[in-house]
């Protein structure tokens, strides 16, 4: 029977994940700041107190036991749980209140995010705020590992772990070139650019998101040629300058962007896009529950 003791120190517990991350001792060494046989000294001590091989070690090559990657994958999750209940605890010392990790698509940043952080400074001031740009399943995968506390997605469902509620919605608009023909006052309808060329976000960024997209050419009677895809804003309003084709954006990501384009809002269209706020109810950080609270 194994019986772990205080032998395991935190500390050589860390020496193990950093090795499982990188499966090199010499450069786990130089991430650690310690020397390699310093490193391999203290993973042998830790394998010969656990009775257990956590590493096998071929021609220079290193590989994760099934131990090892059951024992990696067990305290990793921990460990970052861990290493945010003692910065907490020095955000405390210092005078703060704590730290907030916020993951967000894009256009979140445009007016939903200042908004809710400007409430939430007005009743939980001396909290520190790290913001994060990721796409949509970035964010999902960074709050299941508790990586972030928030994420702000255009997702229609995320894993039972999490919780999930609206935050906003809103229309979308065409975007075009600024010399482009037809403006807001000679718009009918999105069949005027049937002979067009779409550059879209990739399905990627999201399937919901596109999915709905694609039903706003569905209603309007034709399948769109998509020339371009990608999952970053600004890429799709270069391109459109450039008269490489036309788009379909969330409405508020007009602000922000001094390009040679213009934008035509589809009012007139049942679709419309949700900024969702997730979160992972199992995460411990104190400040998260003041911030869901002001949400509502």
């Amino acid at each position: 029977m194994i019986t772990l003791s205080n032998q395991i120190s935190y500390t050589r517990l860390r020496y193990f994940l950093k090795v499982a991350e990188l499966l090199h001792f010499r450069r786990a060494a130089e991430a650690l700041y310690i020397s390699q046989p310093g490193l391999s000294r203290q993973i042998k001590q830790m394998e010969e107190e656990l009775g257990i091989r956590l590493f096998e070690r071929h021609n220079r090559k290193v590989r994760l036991t099934a131990s090892g990657r059951y024992l990696k994958e067990s305290i990793g999750v921990h460990f970052k749980q861990l290493d945010e209940i003692l910065l907490h605890a020095k955000l405390l010392q210092s005078g703060m209140q704590g730290r907030l990790r916020l993951g967000y698509v894009g256009s979140a940043m445009q007016q939903l995010i200042p908004r809710l952080l400007l409430t939430f400074e007005a009743t939980t001031p001396d909290v520190r705020i790290h913001l994060k740009e990721l796409d949509n399943q970035s964010q999902i995968e960074a709050l299941i590992s508790n990586e972030i506390d928030v994420g702000f997605v255009r997702m229609e469902r995320v894993p039972a772990i999490l919780e999930m509620r609206p935050a906003e919605e809103e229309t979308f608009s065409l975007v075009l070139p600024s010399d482009h023909p037809i403006d807001a006052c000679s718009f009918e309808s999105l069949a005027q650019f049937e002979a067009e060329h779409f550059i879209l976000f990739d399905p990627s960024y999201s399937e919901s998101y596109y999915e709905k997209v694609m039903q706003i050419f569905d209603d309007s009677g034709f399948r769109p040629t998509v020339s371009h895809s990608t999952v970053n804003a600004s890429s799709i309003y270069r391109l459109v300058e450039n008269h490489f084709g036309i788009s379909i954006v969330p409405t508020s990501l007009q602000q922000g962007y001094d390009l040679d384009i213009k934008f035509i809002e589809l009012t007139g269209i049942r679709q419309r896009t949700a900024l969702k706020v997730v979160w992972n109810p199992h995460n411990h950080n104190p400040v998260l529950s003041p911030f869901i609270r002001g949400l509502s």
